[in-house]
């Protein structure tokens, strides 16, 4: 087969879903199929809204086998302000019913502006079997995708890691709705084959319409062998680190729940817990400024490490006593898979989607989003049990090396490609 994978960021830049669309890709190639990876040249998440940020320079480029093609984000003047205003006026219009969908999909186009895309995918001669689009919150690329795909006559299969949010039904909440938005699931629906993160997105798209026929939950997986091997003694000398430390890897954002980590560990610290905090990962704006604010004494015990690379992040995880994202962005968290290979408990928030993930009080603690004494006292609870965290850690090893390895998901992919691609 040739396939066509298009994302919004891709290799060296860095995220779930980054990780997610390369392992599938590159156990493609490494079957003897041709993968193409059609992205932005984003390094920065933030690039997408802010000029300013990294971008890759190399247009083209490979690895294990992929070939990468990364083209320009472009912006709209004022884009700090204009971009999310965008969002908000998407927001708004897909509430109004008389504003048909293909008026939102025309306007979506700018959030990311990415022309040049659209260009090539309008141009080329290369032939494809089949395309595949991945994060429906970048919607212009994954429409890109679909419009090229039913040109072509071949099939398109949608990867939407929806973000559900924390409200009383999925998608219900204000934030969730940016990610099911009428035009988004328009594009999900009119997919010939959807890959869901949980049960519990698949059953959202039955809802919006979608045959259950065309929907596959697979979710990610992990590597083992890739994962383990830390050094967790190597990590705590390094950083000076003693007693229980909480350990976060992701984008340093209200939304990951990185401002209630710390004020949960901040709060614990005033009632004499003598508990650390380790947080990896871009820092966005917000995050960073309220970081800078904090007086030198708030920041006590609490490490800011930025972005940091494979070995590191192994010794971070062997490192830590608990691992928390209490975040209401993920559609799954691949990171939990990973903390549970070492063997730790992990604390998520209480959001749709990584309810399927994380069993509460069986293999971590599941929290309400943004509730800082909920925080703090299931980190306080795990800190001064270690019999639990054993427990935790080992019920989540088992429950990752029996059902989210890639050696287990990555044939349910090979197989739908193949079956829909008419090769097997």
């Amino acid at each position: 087969m040739k396939i066509l994978h298009i994302v919004q960021r891709y290799w060296p830049a860095r995220g779930g879903a980054e990780t997610h669309l390369h392992e599938i890709s590159a156990r493609l190639v490494a079957d003897g199929h041709a993968v193409t990876v059609a992205t932005t040249d984003a390094l920065d998440f933030e690039l997408f809204w802010d000029p300013s940020r990294r971008r890759i320079p190399e247009p083209e480029g490979w690895r294990d086998g992929v070939r990468i093609l990364r083209f320009p984000v472009r912006h709209l003047p004022f884009p700090q302000l204009a971009y999310p205003a965008w969002r908000r006026l998407l927001w708004t219009f897909s509430h109004l019913r008389p504003v048909p969908v293909g008026l939102l999909q025309r306007l979506s186009r700018y959030t990311p502006w990415v022309p040049d895309l659209w260009r090539w995918l309008e141009q080329t001669d290369e032939p494809f079997d089949l395309v595949a689009g991945m994060t429906i919150c970048f919607e212009p690329l994954m429409e890109a995708g679909l419009r090229f795909a039913r040109r072509r006559g071949i099939p398109f299969v949608a990867y939407p890691l929806t973000h559900l949010g924390a409200g009383p039904r999925p998608g219900a909440d204000a934030l969730s709705r940016f990610y099911t938005m009428r035009h988004q699931v328009a594009l999900v629906r009119a997919s010939d084959a959807v890959v869901a993160q949980t049960p519990t997105e698949r059953a959202f798209y039955i809802r919006q319409g979608v045959p259950p026929e065309r929907i596959l939950v697979v979710g990610p997986g992990v590597n083992p062998e890739k994962v383990l091997g830390g050094d967790g003694t190597r990590f705590r000398a390094r950083h000076g680190v003693q007693g229980i430390l909480v350990v976060s890897i992701s984008n340093l954002s209200y939304d990951k729940g990185t401002f209630h980590l710390v004020e949960a560990i901040r709060r614990l610290r005033r009632q004499g817990c003598e508990v650390s905090l380790a947080l990896a990962g871009a820092c966005l704006q917000p995050f960073r400024r309220y970081w800078e604010r904090l007086p030198l004494e708030a920041r006590q015990g609490i490490y800011v490490l930025g972005p940091i690379g494979e070995e590191e992040k192994r010794d971070l995880l062997a490192a830590c006593d608990i691992f928390a994202m209490p975040s209401r962005t993920d559609s799954f968290g691949i990171v939990y898979l990973e903390a549970w290979l070492y063997r730790k408990p992990v604390i998520g928030a209480r959001t749709w989607g990584v309810t399927d993930v994380i069993q509460h009080g069986e293999d971590g603690l599941l929290v309400p989003f943004g509730d800082v004494g909920a925080l703090a006292e299931a980190i306080a609870m795990l800190a001064s049990q270690p019999e639990m965290r054993e427990v935790m850690g080992r019920r989540g090893e088992q429950k990752a090396r029996a059902w989210h390895t890639w050696e287990r998901k990555y044939p349910m992919i090979r197989d739908l490609y193949l079956h829909l691609a008419g090769k097997q």
